[in-house]
């Protein structure tokens, strides 16, 4: 499928049953106690798998306890591959304010700590630039894999889907899809406004709705054939 067909496909697809996209919302809702947040990456990850094997309506809310351990593990992805980024951002900024004087809280060596902070902080970005890119096919390609962990970390066959799909195609899904989801929080923004009734609105139709396009559009990139 081209990106065309691709975004088409994605942008329908939460349509299919308004009534599963709102329960998914009032979870991202109850997210607040924390909880609720793993069965919400949980049925993100869900509506992927089903995707990926060729459904095209939402799954059910069923299992829930499968459900809630599939966000768990989509939870530890992440938190994995952005690790290393966050680590030397984290060291960048700590390095830094240790030239400046805890007494008057002038900065001993300016030029050292613009350089350590700066350079720092854009090799954590760009480092987690690349492995976001990684880190999202590895999440599909545990998906593929009926949810085994250890396929997200397969990192010569994730690279491998990347290859088949192409980097330059891949990147320009990325960007694309990237933007529409970008464009549709923007106007949710902007619902946020409206006391009450516009968060609502947010929370339990687009918020939700930015998820399941995503991921179903993560599927039909990955099904690269």
């Amino acid at each position: 499928m081209d990106i065309g067909e691709i975004v088409n496909d994605a942008i329908r697809y939460p349509s299919s049953d308004w009534k599963k996209v709102i329960i998914l919302g009032v979870l991202m809702i109850a997210s607040a106690l924390i909880l609720p947040a793993f069965l919400v990456m949980g049925y993100g990850f869900r509506a992927l798998k089903a995707s990926i094997a060729g459904f095209d309506e939402l799954p059910e809310f069923d299992e829930w306890g499968e459900m809630f351990v599939d966000g768990l593990k989509v939870f530890v992805v992440q938190i994995a591959y952005m690790i290393v980024p966050l680590i030397i951002i984290f060291a960048g900024v700590l390095g830094s304010f240790t030239m400046v004087s805890p007494e008057t809280g002038v900065i001993t060596n300016p030029t050292a700590f613009t350089g350590l902070l700066s350079g720092t902080v854009i090799i954590g970005i760009i480092l987690a630039i690349i492995l976001g890119l990684i880190e999202t096919i590895a999440i599909a390609h545990m998906a593929y894999n009926d949810s085994e962990l250890g396929a997200a970390f397969r990192f010569s066959e994730i690279l491998d889907v990347i290859s088949q799909i192409g980097w330059l195609d891949y990147i320009i899904w990325y960007i694309v899809v990237g933007l529409i989801a970008v464009v549709i929080a923007f106007v949710a923004s902007f619902l946020n406004v409206i006391p009450i009734i516009g968060t609502l609105i947010a929370f339990l139709i687009i918020y939700p709705y930015i998820q399941l396009f995503w991921n179903r559009a993560l599927a039909l990139r990955y099904a690269y054939e």
